[in-house]
């Protein structure tokens, strides 16, 4: 059976749900093997054992001081070492970026966006701001794919085995930026943007106040997002940001609350499963691609959504 290799950027415990969902479309095509961008513990081992994984290629340095270059560079050597049928990667800016340079190493087509792989590596992908779901095949080289986080539901672990470990020697990452210094971010305890199955999001109808957002997440134990007004306006850090210039999601719940719903902000969010929106503006085009809208003050409604919860969980 063709192997098919996965790159785990931030390989952690529990593995997170986007690594288990890679790890689950590549059993799908064929035998999972892991390229890790850093040695993994033995605990991290039986995790990826217990989720299909057969092999793990790991970079025999420290890939840290450099950005994305190394990682790509140690993901082309991985992939020249296991000839793999295709490679799969999450689709957060950075994974995009280490496929792209891949891309250019291995010479092979890189295909983003993905929502589902057949195993014939068919790949169905979002297209002009999801207005369409079209069909794609890379037809030169290795495929590379990044999937979107949600896009496939994690299977359930099986009995681990032994792994078989490859140490791959560093190569030259050609030219790029260096790592000059770090700093913590704070930690909020919601989960990644990305990654969230719930994300409510705020814009410019918030007028600054992201309270009733953020409370509304934490109820429904989601992730807080943003238009581009907002947090260019400071009212949130730009990581939260949803649409064209920010983040691409594809949650099971997204909560759309005092945005308009720009074509720009649609882009990153259309596909999620279901798209509830609140807007006092009865026009607002939001209303057009959500499955329920509310018509109403945002922070008149998200409270008494918030409030309705609390009742029912007590």
């Amino acid at each position: 059976m063709a192997s098919v290799l996965v790159f785990l950027d931030v390989p952690a415990l529990p593995l997170p749900r986007a690594a288990r969902e890679l790890l689950t479309l590549a059993r799908t095509v064929g035998e999972p093997v892991v390229a890790a961008a850093h040695r993994a513990e033995p605990a991290m081992l039986e995790a990826l054992a217990a989720n299909g994984a057969v092999k793990v290629y790991e970079p025999a340095g420290e890939l840290d001081t450099v950005l994305v270059a190394a990682k790509a560079a140690f993901l082309a050597d991985a992939a020249n070492a296991e000839q793999p049928a295709a490679i799969l990667l999450g689709n957060s800016f950075e994974d995009r970026e280490i496929a792209a340079r891949a891309g250019i190493k291995l010479g092979s087509g890189v295909i983003t966006d993905a929502v589902a792989v057949a195993p014939d590596l068919a790949v169905t992908k979002s297209v002009l701001a999801g207005s369409y779901t079209s069909t794609c095949r890379v037809r030169t080289g290795t495929p590379i794919i990044t999937v979107k986080a949600n896009s496939v539901e994690p299977a359930p672990e099986v009995p681990a085995t032994s792994l078989e470990r490859v140490e791959v020697p560093l190569s030259a990452a050609g030219p790029a930026a260096r790592v000059t210094g770090r700093s913590g971010k704070r930690v909020s305890g919601r989960p990644e943007l990305a990654e969230a199955r719930v994300i409510v999001a705020g814009g410019r109808g918030m007028d600054g106040d992201f309270g009733p957002v953020e409370e509304l997440a934490d109820l429904l134990g989601g992730a807080v997002g943003a238009s581009r007004a907002a947090t260019d306006a400071g009212w949130i850090e730009h990581s939260a940001q949803v649409g064209q210039t920010g983040k691409t999601v594809s949650p099971q719940l997204y909560i759309s609350a005092g945005i308009s719903g720009a074509i720009q902000q649609k882009a990153g969010m259309q596909t999620a499963k279901v798209i509830v929106a609140v807007n006092k503006d009865a026009d607002a085009p939001v209303f057009e691609i959500a499955d329920f809208g509310i018509v109403g003050d945002v922070f008149s409604v998200l409270p008494q959504a918030a409030e309705e919860i609390r009742k029912r969980r007590a």
